[in-house]
């Protein structure tokens, strides 16, 4: 199976082939992103799981932008930062659903012990390790706080 980098790569040439500007102008941003981070001082090139974490990051700044967009009256540009996002959601694994997701916090939070809200970090430590990429993380942190509110 072919690397996410590679992957990455095919893709740009085909939106490149098929004159895609959109999925062009979003897979040039990305691997100028990944590049970024690999000529950081201390850093490596990265393999999968560190490009994930760019691509995490680059649709939090998305949506980030459709909010204030939609709250500055630009609807337009709102659109255009979720059609950004769609693209670089197809690099991530599939996703967990709200289900799986609390399966995993609640699997977690045994795991580790947790009594309540105190015990966020740990469980927050765990999960990441266990579902990196899978969900947003601000989808588990909801999830791992309602499930501690639970306890307490």
């Amino acid at each position: 199976m072919a690397t996410l980098k590679e992957r990455i790569d095919a893709d740009l040439k085909d939106a490149m082939r098929s004159k895609n500007e959109l999925t062009l102008s979003v897979l040039r941003m990305l691997k100028s992103a990944v590049k970024y981070k690999e000529v950081e001082p201390g850093a490596s090139a990265l393999d999968d799981a560190g490009i994930l974490t760019v691509i995490a990051g680059l649709i939090k700044q998305r949506r980030d932008s459709v909010e204030q967009f939609k709250s500055g009256g630009r609807p337009e540009l709102a659109e255009k930062e979720e059609a950004e996002i769609s693209i670089l959601q197809n690099y991530l694994p599939k996703q967990l659903t709200a289900d799986e997701l609390a399966a995993e916090v609640r699997a977690a939070i045994a795991e580790t012990g947790a009594k309540g809200p105190k015990d966020m970090g740990a469980v927050m430590k765990n999960l990441n390790a266990k579902i990196h990429g899978k969900a947003e993380g601000r989808a588990i942190s909801e999830a791992v706080k309602s499930e501690l509110a639970k306890l307490s």
